[in-house]
């Protein structure tokens, strides 16, 4: 949070004032939450994905989209989920564990489990201001654009970091080495 502070010569300058810690919301919290955001007049930006070995990409992505926004809130795939959407060997990490990594960054707010195959539910409870997804996914794929959109709200693609992906980077470190 940012707040005005008189600097050394009297004048009034901005400074950045650490945000709350984040954490791990159940649905309903990380709808109040969102809530007293807006109530203060802030965007809230959503986010969601697997995220199961975090890695450079995104890391940048996160940072790209909390940047749309007053709070970044990231919905993550239980591991019942993901299994379900990446297969039964995913995923490597479990949710408490790839929920705490995402709560160790700066730019996350607040970290939401969700168990649906898809977000919608969680989009339908938190009603973010803005949604955010890869630009992998085509404007028609997003999952929960209806429900922001349809409140006034926007969705917005941010292109994907080159040369980084969880698939790829498991695969390469199953590959025996020759």
């Amino acid at each position: 949070m940012d707040v005005l502070r008189r600097g050394a010569h009297h004048r009034t300058v901005l400074v950045s004032r650490p945000a709350a810690r984040a954490r791990l919301l159940t649905a309903d919290e990380g709808a109040a939450f969102a809530a007293r955001i807006r109530a203060h007049g802030g965007q809230v930006v959503f986010t969601n994905g697997v995220f199961d070995l975090l890695h450079p990409g995104h890391v940048r992505y996160l940072r790209d989209a909390r940047a749309l926004g007053d709070a970044l809130i990231v919905a993550v795939n239980s591991d019942r989920s993901a299994r379900a959407i990446k297969g039964s060997e995913r995923p490597l990490t479990p949710e408490q564990e790839r929920a705490e990594v995402l709560l160790g960054l700066a730019c996350v707010d607040a970290v939401v489990l969700f168990d649906e195959d898809t977000p919608h539910a969680i989009i339908r409870a938190i009603q973010p201001d803005v949604l955010v997804k890869g630009a992998d996914w085509g404007p028609d794929e997003i999952v929960g654009r209806d429900v922001v959109e349809g409140r006034g709200g926007r969705v917005v693609r941010i292109a994907l970091a080159p040369g980084y992906s969880t698939s790829k980077l498991i695969e390469k470190v199953r590959s025996p080495r020759t």
